[in-house]
């Protein structure tokens, strides 16, 4: 074979490769993009933050997984957790478009029902093509989740801080949680932590989608406050964090107190999931 006819054979080769490639890709990016599209109303979005907060936190069957993984100290401290997806594409100009939910941690240590939350934005610039990415910030204050609650937009970094937050183990996360941001973000993209910046990202209250739900105009500030009862749709999400703050590696704690203690017996995760079979709001 000369070495044209090598070099021919090797471009159609490459090309056949480049083609695959580029079909795996395309349907990858098209099966995320339907699944971002099918989250928007809030049970959508519920089962979809679960997903993806799920992916961020350590795996109790894989204990090196904690060392990549938000650290359980931080979930447990968490006054509130804002959860969302974005879609970014663009040729010379680019747009991105996100959703998602915030959920808040009430007196008595349960969660708030989910309220709805989206951001959009467009860009100029050498960028082309199409990124998913993932986000979770955790609401380290009353402070932040008050932002969440007023019903108006949330500038990360302008009306409340955030800066990126730690994990794995080890003495850096407690030096993190000694004085910590009012807000923690996280970020992947293709499954891996990205640690994109959020530094300007507004977030607005989707009051179309809790009006939808919730049947009427109900505020975040009462979605948050608990004045609505934990839908069930988002009852998947709820067992992920509760999972998270009171399982170690295979074991059960009890969590009524603040001082976590080992259950006598160890035991498959089977979460109680005393929510709402149907959206109902407390009077007002």
């Amino acid at each position: 074979m000369s070495f044209l006819e090598k070099f021919q054979a090797g471009a159609r080769k490459a090309a056949i490769q480049a083609t695959a490639f580029a079909k795996d890709s395309g349907s990858k990016l098209s099966t995320e993009t339907r699944t971002f599209a099918q989250g928007f109303s809030l049970p959508g979005e519920a089962d979809k933050s679960a997903r993806i907060l799920e992916s961020f936190l350590a795996n109790p069957e894989h204990p090196e997984s904690a060392l990549n993984s938000i650290p359980k100290a931080v979930l447990q401290r968490a006054r509130g957790l804002a959860i969302f997806q974005v879609v970014k594409a663009g040729f010379v100009f680019s747009g991105k478009a996100g959703s998602g939910l915030v959920i808040s941690r009430l007196p008595d240590g349960s969660w708030s029902a989910p309220s709805c939350i989206g951001t959009a934005g467009i860009g100029w610039g050498l960028q082309i093509g199409a990124d998913i990415t993932d986000f979770v910030i955790v609401l380290n204050s009353e402070e932040a989740v008050r932002a969440f609650s007023m019903g108006g937009n949330v500038t990360v970094g302008g009306n409340i801080s955030a800066s990126a937050g730690p994990i794995g183990t080890g003495g850096a996360v407690q030096a993190s949680l000694a004085s910590p941001a009012p807000m923690f973000s996280y970020s992947k993209s293709k499954g891996l932590f990205a640690g994109l910046s959020l530094e300007g990202t507004v977030l607005i209250e989707r009051k179309d989608a809790n009006k939808e739900f919730y049947g009427s105009a109900v505020p975040a500030r009462d979605i948050l406050g608990g004045r609505v009862p934990p839908p069930e749709v988002a009852s998947r999400l709820y067992e992920i964090i509760e999972a998270a703050e009171c399982l170690f590696w295979g074991h059960f704690f009890a969590c009524e107190s603040s001082t976590p203690r080992l259950l006598a017996v160890s035991i498959e995760p089977r979460l109680s999931s005393p929510f709402q079979s149907s959206p109902l709001l407390h009077s007002t």
